[in-house]
């Protein structure tokens, strides 16, 4: 067996699940299948957490927005979508339930890899070049970001803000760019890569939602997020190095 990712994929069509398992297994990637909520909850509840989770949208019962919605509550892995709704509107609504990345059936599997290889990137180095000289722990207003660790804590009792890949990610890009307006399809190139579908709302509804997280951990941090008209976002304080 392959001592790579472990991937699970959840997908109702067997044939489906088969097939990709095969593909990615020859990848490198260790892969299990499973058929749905329920037994993706069992294999979640019997072992450690996989580094990704391969979500389709349609599934009986308990679709996937709804257990994407519930394993993002828990701060659970990664999560790419595949889905057969292409509007933009669909793919929002993947975004805001906190999916990392999405995938249209019918799909090319090599697309599938070139996007589960990207969010995985980003889960374990960041792609934005940063400063190389910046500290590894920064400070802006209450909120302290680790960036070795990829852990973001709040408040004198450092109590953990658990946040997506793709929401810390976007939150790096600003640590580490203080005081700059970012444009949107720099954030979109940083966070997302080039084998992203990009277009101007994907960033919207990640700042939205990194927005709200800070605001439910209390954090002061969030209102010094600001939309810059026409031209993309800043963080609008400096940021220092973290005792």
């Amino acid at each position: 067996m392959s001592d790579g990712p472990t991937l699970v994929i959840v997908e109702d069509d067997a044939d489906i699940r088969t097939q990709l398992a095969g593909y990615l297994e020859g990848e490198g990637f260790r892969v299990v299948g499973v058929d749905g909520g329920a037994s993706l909850d069992r294999h979640l509840a019997a072992g450690p957490p996989p580094d990704l989770i391969v979500l389709d949208w349609m599934l009986p019962g308990e679709d996937g927005l709804s257990i994407c919605r519930r394993l993002r509550e828990g701060g659970g892995p990664p999560i790419v979508m595949l889905t057969a709704k292409d509007e933009d509107i669909d793919r929002v609504l993947g975004l805001e339930m906190g999916a990392d990345d999405y995938v249209s059936k019918p799909f090319n599997p090599r697309v599938l890899l070139a996007r589960i290889r990207a969010v995985l990137r980003r889960v374990h180095g960041n792609g934005a070049p940063a400063n190389e000289n910046a500290a590894e722990t920064l400070r802006v207003a209450d909120l302290v970001v680790d960036l070795g660790a990829r852990r973001v804590t709040v408040g004198a009792a450092r109590t953990e803000v658990l946040l997506t890949s793709a929401e810390y990610d976007l939150l790096h890009c600003f640590v580490t760019r203080p005081q700059r307006v970012l444009s949107r399809d720099q954030l979109l190139d940083w966070t997302r890569g080039r084998t992203a579908d990009a277009f101007d709302r994907t960033i919207d509804v990640q700042v939205s939602r990194l927005r709200h997280k800070l605001d439910a951990s209390g954090s002061t941090a969030s209102a010094l997020l600001k939309t810059v008209r026409n031209a993309g976002y800043i963080l609008a304080a400096p940021v220092r190095p973290a005792p």
